[in-house]
């Protein structure tokens, strides 16, 4: 953890703060809407969270909302769960995600550049995207999809799924994608929730230069689904459409314009996943009107996105990610998609994909930058990365050493942005400001909205010192619900049990006293030493800086006769050894450079480190595993990544018996 007074890695330009889009929002709304004029960042992110009512009009109108119907106040209620955003008010999310097709001068400019394993960016213009969301819109009203009725895609990130995204939302129906990695017991899990009626479905993906034919896996799907109507084949692999399905080309080919059916603030925009490690996943319910502001607030002022900018964030359509990069059309900004693995051929394979895409703010994710660093990269050097402005990270926090190595080796003026937030908001709750400073090993601060505060067991407020992520004020993207959840009660235990009436996140975080803010891992896997907590995180910044290391896993077990076992797994780097040498260095890590009492009490050598469906290192179901629960009951199998790596788990818990 960096001391308050540490010269921040990186300075924002007189020219980029007067030039940034949130400098220009903070003048306005001083004039229009009572926000401070001075006081910078820190002033206006007070007022926001002081001010819900002001800010969020301020953001509605900054970013010409179209309301079809007026609504009668900005928030009706502010009770959490329950608040009620923008009655009264209607409008539609894919309207507004389209509309810089309607500008004569833009329309022919790309909307979407299509990338795949060959890296030759093939672009889709705001005019075409436009007439396909038009032409398959008519053909799901067709089909008699109406406002409510959900609508999933098992689909990779292509150009296909936004456009069925867009058509759904079109029509008012309810969005929901899995990628096609995910094996169709993972994917029933998910959709057999929400019982959708149209399933748009690939007959494969191409992933690290081989083909994966998911025919089988598609036909599965259509048996296990009775309440799907309609089959949409998408012929990635050029397979042809099976009988009773309806093909991709047929659906898209009309020039019918779009009819955006305008629905309340609050109807449901899509259906988001949790990663479901121990039980069904959570079905996470968004709305239109929620997700539109939100999202325009932080793709046009947080990521200071706009028309010319070219948004690339690597990820998948079962992660939020995908849907949050879909929203940079809002912003009228040009969305990447790249489909294919993140290190083919090799390492450089995103750098590369930034490059020849022109992309001005790429995101990816801290283990991808680490492992860049590892691998001893130079993508300044080696890519002309002269149009990248920023780099963001999320999935997991970016460690100090990131930060370095991004910053000398991807270039100095690059604006390093690590976010964190969650699906549960498809948001973030703090992360990147264009007009900051960047210092090392820490999130820029606080976004605006968002009343994030760091709390001890007692519900009271800390400033540098750990304490429980949480969030004081409602915001639109909260939940309108859980899906098949109709007395409200999951949605309450998982986030208001703790603390009545507050979002308890599941984090540890420190804010500084300078406004950053510091993410230490999740606050269920906390490791507890003789009362000390640490959060995994910190043990996996120090322990990976070993070269010797791939990567850890380190859990704190609870043991019946009131012991704390601590054990610390390993995933070594090809050709290094676990000998007593290498563990002396691990354990003089941590005692150095963390803490004498979270030096671990063995470390295991293990074939690989288990993760979820999209890539978060699975740490309570091991934990669960360890105290002894059978497989079947620590962890939901179609959660995993590997299930056969915590059958390790599970044998190492049997013979410690």
């Amino acid at each position: 953890m960096n001391p308050s007074n540490a010269a921040p890695l990186w300075q924002p330009s007189r020219q980029r703060i007067d030039s940034a889009r949130i400098t220009r929002f903070q003048a306005w709304a001083a004039e229009r809407y009572g926000a401070p004029a001075d006081g910078g960042y820190a002033a206006l992110h007070r007022w926001s969270v002081d001010e819900l009512d002001s800010f969020w009009k301020a953001v509605a109108d900054w970013f010409d909302v179209r309301f079809s119907a007026p609504y009668e106040t900005v928030i009706a209620d502010r009770s959490m769960p329950g608040a009620r955003w923008f009655p009264g008010a209607t409008l539609n999310y894919a309207e507004h995600a389209l509309r810089a097709a309607e500008d004569p001068d833009r329309a022919s400019g790309p909307a979407l550049l299509h990338v795949d394993e060959t890296h030759d960016p093939q672009p889709v213009s705001w005019s075409e995207l436009r007439r396909q969301v038009g032409a398959l819109a008519a053909r799901l009203r067709e089909l008699g999809v109406r406002p409510g009725d959900r609508v999933s895609g098992y689909l990779p990130n292509v150009p296909q799924a936004v456009t069925a995204l867009l058509a759904t939302a079109a029509v008012g129906g309810v969005w929901t994608s899995c990628a096609p990695d995910f094996g169709a017991r993972s994917v029933l899990d998910r959709f057999q929730q929400v019982e959708p009626v149209i399933l748009f479905a690939a007959d494969g993906y191409r992933y690290g230069g081989k083909s994966h034919d998911r025919t089988g896996t598609v036909a599965e799907l259509r048996r296990e689904l009775p309440t799907v109507r309609a089959v949409v084949h998408v012929p990635l692999l050029g397979t042809p459409t099976p009988e009773g399905a309806l093909d991709w080309s047929a659906v898209t080919s009309g020039s019918t314009e779009p009819v955006f059916e305008q629905v309340p603030f609050d109807h449901p925009l899509w259906v988001l996943y949790s990663s479901g490690t121990t039980g069904l996943p959570k079905a996470i319910v968004q709305s239109q009107g929620g997700i539109l502001v939100e999202h325009l607030k932080q793709l046009g002022l947080h990521c200071d996105l706009g028309p010319g900018d070219r948004f690339f964030w690597y990820t998948s359509t079962g992660w939020m990610m995908w849907n949050f990069l879909v929203s940079g059309l809002l912003t009228g900004t040009t969305i990447v998609l790249y489909d294919g693995s993140p290190g083919f051929p090799d390492t450089g394979a995103q750098w590369r994909i930034a490059e020849r895409t022109g992309a001005t703010l790429f995101g990816t994710s801290a283990a991808f930058v680490m492992a860049c660093r590892k691998a001893d990269l130079h993508p300044a050097r080696d890519y002309d990365l002269s149009k990248v402005t920023c780099i963001a990270t999320t999935g997991s926090p970016l460690p100090p050493d990131g930060f370095r190595w991004l910053h000398e080796a991807a270039g100095e003026d690059v604006w390093i942005a690590s976010v964190s937030g969650g699906t549960d908001v498809c948001s973030c709750f703090a992360g990147a400001v264009p007009t900051l400073p960047v210092h090392i090993g820490e999130l820029q601060a606080p976004c605006l909205g968002t009343d994030l505060q760091a709390w001890d067991p007692q519900g009271e407020p800390l400033v540098g010192e750990v304490g429980e992520l949480v969030v004081t004020n409602p915001m639109p993207s909260m939940p309108i619900r859980f899906w098949n959840d109709p007395d409200g009660s999951r949605y309450h235990d998982s986030y208001f049990d703790t603390y009545p009436g507050v979002w308890r996140h599941g984090d540890w975080i420190t804010l500084t006293d300078h406004g950053s803010v510091i993410i230490h891992g999740r606050s269920d896997s906390t490791l507890n030493r003789q009362g000390v907590r640490m959060g995994s995180a910190d043990i996996y910044e120090a322990v990976e800086r070993l070269p010797e290391i791939r990567e850890s896993l380190v859990i704190g077990v609870e043991e019946p006769e009131g012991g704390y076992w601590m054990p610390l797994f390993v995933h070594l780097a090809q050709g290094a050894v676990l000998d007593d040498t290498l563990r002396k260095r691990i354990k003089e890590t941590i005692r150095e450079q963390l803490s004498p009492r979270h030096v671990p009490d063995d470390i295991i050598e293990v074939p690989a480190v288990p993760h979820t469906l999209t890539g978060k290192r699975i740490e309570v179901p091991v934990k669960r595993l360890l105290q002894g629960a059978a497989l079947d009951k620590a962890v939901n199998p179609g959660s995993v990544d590997d299930l056969g790596l915590l059958t390790f788990y599970e044998e190492l818990a049997r013979t410690r018996r």
